[in-house]
């Protein structure tokens, strides 16, 4: 990891050069690992700007329908750390997309801080996104993580106080993940209602450049975030279109969703 630039560094020299990024997600063994491939080379091919590689668990509470069964079906398939972990080093050797870990804290915990970290930065990952770990519970994780030069990636909700939303800006770094709304993941949101005043509240709580996902579906979603957030993440709609309209589909859906960054 010594001599990469700094997850943040990375995301402003990217936002220099255009006004919003893109930020696609993908559930490791899910429908295989060879359509995982398959995936991550469309989205460099659209020119995708971050990937978050989910680790498949048993109770992913902040998901939504479409990738609870993606985790049961990957778990199902015997989808292992190793396996997680080889494929996300070989994608940080192949592509130019920084990629972070997305998962739950169980699997950190059986695994251990000091390990877990290791093996992310040894996968040439860059940061974690853990949504069911509060950030008073995240103390020794997030020191672990520093030394490896890994970034914790916080999440900040419209249900959060003024004094909370400093809290996690205070401990976050690389970025913030704001998510829409409260709930789970890949029910259409109404960016209409509340999501620039929202994310004017994230602004005030961090300098970090701000994602926002939950809801993200179309490219005309995407271009609405334009001015408002830094980068539109979408993951539930990328998956749909993957098992509605196969490989091909999909390529072109993100194609629309990257053109809508512009």
């Amino acid at each position: 990891m010594s001599g990469t630039v700094g997850l943040e560094n990375h995301l402003r020299q990217r936002l220099a050069q255009k006004p919003l990024l893109l930020m696609t997600h993908l559930v490791v063994g899910y429908p295989s690992l060879d359509a995982n491939w398959a995936m991550l080379e469309a989205m460099d091919a659209a020119g995708v700007d971050l990937v978050e590689l989910q680790l498949p668990f048993s109770e992913p509470i902040a998901d939504g329908p479409s990738f609870v069964k993606a985790n049961q079906d990957a778990i199902q398939a015997g989808t292992t750390w190793r396996a997680y972990f080889d494929l996300a080093a070989r994608a940080a050797t192949r592509f130019r997309f920084p990629i972070v870990f997305m998962g739950y804290y169980n699997s950190v915990f059986r695994m251990g801080a000091e390990r877990f970290c290791a093996r992310l930065s040894e996968a040439g990952m860059r940061g974690f996104i853990i949504p069911d770990l509060p950030p008073e519970e995240a103390a020794a994780l997030n020191a672990v993580a520093r030394e490896r030069e890994l970034d914790p990636i916080l999440i900040m909700t419209p249900t959060n106080s003024s004094a909370r939303l400093a809290e996690i800006g205070r401990q976050a770094s690389g970025f913030v993940y704001c998510a829409s709304r409260k709930g789970v993941t890949g029910r259409q949101t109404d960016l209409s209602q509340g999501v620039a005043a929202f994310l004017e509240r994230c602004r005030t709580a961090t300098s970090l450049p701000l994602g926002l996902g939950f809801g993200i579906r179309t490219a005309a979603d995407v271009r609405e975030l334009r001015g408002l957030a830094d980068i539109a993440i979408v993951g539930t709609a990328g998956l749909e279109m993957w098992e509605q309209r196969g490989a091909d589909g999909y390529r072109q859906f993100l194609k629309t969703l990257a053109a809508a960054t512009i």
